[in-house]
């Protein structure tokens, strides 16, 4: 053996690596180099293999349009079952009349048209800010904002908030005419949508105001535990991130739920004595059961639970309960019957003195009749197919089903900031996207998590959509061992009614898109465990 010289050894690095990537020619003879001083060679293992910009954003780009082409195609083959289905499937035609079929397929219709179109937009729109240098434009705009309050650029966080800020304000208007014609056209049309435009822009501004309430705080603290936590920041920031979902959770629907819908506790009666023997039953440690008035807002219905140890919650909506009425709603009717005359009978001369011919005939009135009936028309479940219904949300709870998505999602959060940590320092990453003189964590978090984490995040993606289908069907199957399958089934097909579901699915769409499995899989699931 004999002495190497530093710049040998960085020589035998460069030969290596170009025979690898093949940009040398096999027979390279290493011996006809030439050593030069390491002051004249300055070029470093990071040199060699570091990528240009250009090729970072050309991958990046292309894949993007990728994911698009493909959700564009299997929302063309799910839009085609819309189209060419128009016979009420075999096993719902004693339950499913062609009518409600027909609305529900035209009402899908309608939504797929929508997401068409709106899809085209944001495509083309997020392709203009990356191709035009968009998110480094904004980035200028809110260090000139911070300027002209005397804040220069060491204030990075400072930096950070406001162009998280102008990006919401951006986003708000730019999504706001999408927004209003999904509410007041197209669930207009099909009868979901129970907003006044005044509700709807109280509503909007509340979003707005407390999302950013929240979300500037939370993401200060995050930028300041990354930029000051040292080697092992990741660590730091994962905890932190840990501590959050879990408050959040906590307070959600306590404290920030009660800001958009009302919370009312379930009244005494069958229903709730019910569903606390439910509870009791399977260990559940029911703490508070809450009625929320998802009916000012729309006839979609759910049920959902929430909270942490013993203090378990269950929220209902309005719309699930057949005979429920908000208090609210009592309220009024108290008051029109108050305003309205105690008795009829003043007007009853009136009726009489109205000549034969304008009396309408029972045959000629047979439209509005029908039409009266169809609004009279219960929607919602009874007691005993709500019963079901949270079985099947409870079976959730008792298959930890919901600790295996939080183990699995802070898993993953560990793993994605942890990789984080090793791609920050990437100057090439920041050049593709346009920052040349900076480097700034929060855009370095934008850059990494959406868009070099794509592939990483559609496959974990597809990976979460297939392990919730399995939960959805595990939850039916406790609900069955509870003795409720013959009233979830009903259940099941009264809220795919009421919500003009559509029970028809392409199996490649519902495959890659749908959390919880079609109509027909659950009812035939249901049967097969019977």
């Amino acid at each position: 053996m004999w002495p190497v010289s530093t710049s040998e050894k960085k020589c035998n690095v460069c030969w290596r690596a170009l025979n690898r990537l093949k940009v040398a020619p096999l027979s390279f003879n290493k011996s006809e180099v030439r050593f030069v001083d390491t002051d004249e060679m300055e070029v470093t293992v990071e040199e060699v293999y570091a990528v240009d910009p250009k090729t970072i954003f050309q991958a990046i780009f292309i894949f993007f349009w990728v994911v698009y082409l493909w959700e564009s195609y299997l929302s063309f083959r799910q839009r085609q079952v819309y189209r060419n289905t128009k016979q009420v499937p075999a096993p719902l035609r004693d339950t499913l009349d062609h009518e409600t079929f027909e609305k529900a397929r035209v009402y899908q219709l309608d939504k797929s048209s929508f997401g068409f179109w709106h899809g085209v937009f944001s495509q083309l729109e997020s392709s203009a800010i990356l191709l035009f240098g968009g998110i480094p434009y904004m980035w200028g705009v809110a260090g000139n904002v911070l300027g002209y309050f005397s804040y220069g650029p060491e204030y990075q966080i400072v930096q950070s908030l406001a162009f998280l800020l102008l990006a919401s304000v951006y986003g708000t208007f730019v999504g706001l005419p999408w927004t209003l014609y999904s509410t007041f056209v197209l669930e207009e049309k099909h009868g979901f949508n129970k907003q006044t435009v005044g509700f709807f822009v109280k509503d909007q501004i509340k979003m707005f105001l407390v999302s950013q309430a929240l979300m500037a705080p939370i993401t200060a603290g995050l930028l300041y535990i990354i930029q000051m936590g040292g080697q092992y920041f990741f660590i730091y920031a994962w905890a932190f991130a840990f501590a959050v979902s879990l408050i959040m959770i906590t307070i959600y629907a306590d404290y920030i739920a009660p800001l958009f819908d009302k919370f009312t506790p379930l009244p005494e009666g069958e229903l709730r004595t019910k569903i606390e023997e439910l509870a009791q039953s399977i260990s559940f440690p029911l703490y508070k059961l809450y009625v929320v008035e998802g009916s000012k807002r729309s006839s979609h219905s759910n049920a959902y639970f929430y909270g942490f140890f013993k203090s378990k919650r269950i929220v209902l909506f309005d719309t699930l309960l057949e005979d429920y009425t908000p208090v609210n709603k009592e309220e009024d009717k108290a008051k029109e019957a108050e305003a309205s005359p105690t008795s009829e009978e003043p007007d009853q001369p009136k009726e009489s003195q109205k000549p034969e011919e304008e009396v309408k005939k029972p045959d000629e009135a047979g439209e509005p009749a029908k039409e009266d009936e169809k609004k009279k028309k219960k929607t919602g479940c009874n007691n005993k197919e709500v019963l079901a219904v949270l079985a099947h949300e409870l079976g959730h709870w008792k298959l930890s089903h919901n600790l295996k998505n939080l183990v699995i999602s802070q898993v993953n959060l560990f793993l994605c900031l942890f990789l984080f940590g090793l791609l920050i320092e990437k100057k090439e990453l920041f050049e593709a996207f346009g920052f040349y003189a900076s480097q700034p964590t929060l855009i370095g978090l934008v850059i990494i998590f959406q868009f070099v984490f794509s592939p990483y995040n559609e496959v974990l993606s597809f990976c979460m959509t297939v392990l919730c289908r399995r939960f959805e069907f595990q939850a039916d199957a406790f609900a069955k061992s509870l003795r409720r399958a013959t009233e979830l089934r009903s259940a099941l097909i009264k809220l795919h009614k009421d919500n003009l579901g559509f029970p028809e699915a392409d199996w490649l769409y519902s495959t890659w898109h749908y959390s919880h499995p079609p109509l027909l899989e659950r009812l035939g699931a249901l049967e097969k465990t019977e």
